[in-house]
């Protein structure tokens, strides 16, 4: 595998708690030696 490969592909994601959105519709690659986080108010 090359450095630069798409090992994991996250398309239009939502997520919600109640009736609380938290994500929506985000999309990212990560791409092997990435690593991607996503984080917000707890």
């Amino acid at each position: 595998m090359a450095k630069g490969d798409v090992l994991l592909k996250v398309d239009n994601v939502s997520l919600s708690f109640g009736g609380v959105k938290a994500i929506t519709n985000i999309s990212f690659d990560v791409r092997k030696g990435e690593i991607r986080a996503i984080i917000g108010p707890n």
